[in-house]
Order: C-alpha cells, then sequence, then structure tokens
C-alpha cells in the first residue's frame, strides 16, 4: 500500500501545527471526489495514512486538504484551506509533503 505523509509546521508560532484536519480526497475521471481519509494532525503536526491503491487507480489525482482557517481559527483566512494536488503512480511508494502554514500563505515541497 501507498503511504501518504506530512509534517505540517505553523509559520506563525514556529511549532508544529498539532491538531490541525487533514483530509486526502481522490478525484475521479467524472469529477466527483471520494474522501480516503479524514484525521488529526498529532501533536507533532504529523500525518501518515496507508492508502489501498488498486492498479485501475494507478495515475489517479489525489488532493491532500489541511483546514488552515479552522486551526487558525480565522474567519478572515485569506487561505482557508491548503490544497496540495498530486498523483499517485506506484501503489507502494511513500508520498511525503510536508507544509508551512500561516492564515495568508502556505509552502510545501516534495520529500520522499
Amino acid at each position: 500500500m501507498a503511504t501518504v505523509s506530512s509534517h505540517i509546521l505553523d509559520s506563525v508560532t514556529g511549532r508544529s501545527a498539532a491538531g490541525i484536519r487533514c483530509q486526502l480526497v481522490q478525484l475521479t475521471p467524472t469529477a466527483q471526489r471520494q474522501v480516503i481519509f479524514d484525521v488529526i494532525a498529532d501533536h507533532e503536526g504529523r500525518i501518515a495514512e496507508t492508502v489501498n491503491v488498486s492498479d485501475a487507480h494507478l495515475g489517479s489525482e489525489y488532493e491532500l486538504v489541511m483546514h488552515a482557517a479552522d486551526y487558525f481559527n480565522a474567519d478572515a483566512a485569506v487561505v482557508p484551506v491548503v490544497v496540495i494536488r498530486f498523483i499517485i503512480q506506484d501503489a507502494h511508494r511513500r508520498y511525503h509533503l510536508p507544509v508551512m502554514l500561516s492564515p495568508h500563505s502556505y509552502s510545501t515541497w516534495w520529500s520522499s
């Protein structure tokens, strides 16, 4: 099985974004969205979830969604959610997508 993981850092406080809600959504060819997991980051701002990817779904697009406005308790957040769209091409690979976020911006990079 593939693993989707992230380490989410709060760039306002300089600490891990413990307790932020994260979802993995699979985008289907018919433009429907299927939630694969919906979790809360641990005390270090980390998530790591296994994803069962069948051969039929290799090459599918997924979105890792982080609910920044809920985390920052900010109704006026310019960036209310962080969405990272990526493709799972290998059913046995780790897809690690770290993020630094604030209510007004975010940065991400690929790390495997």
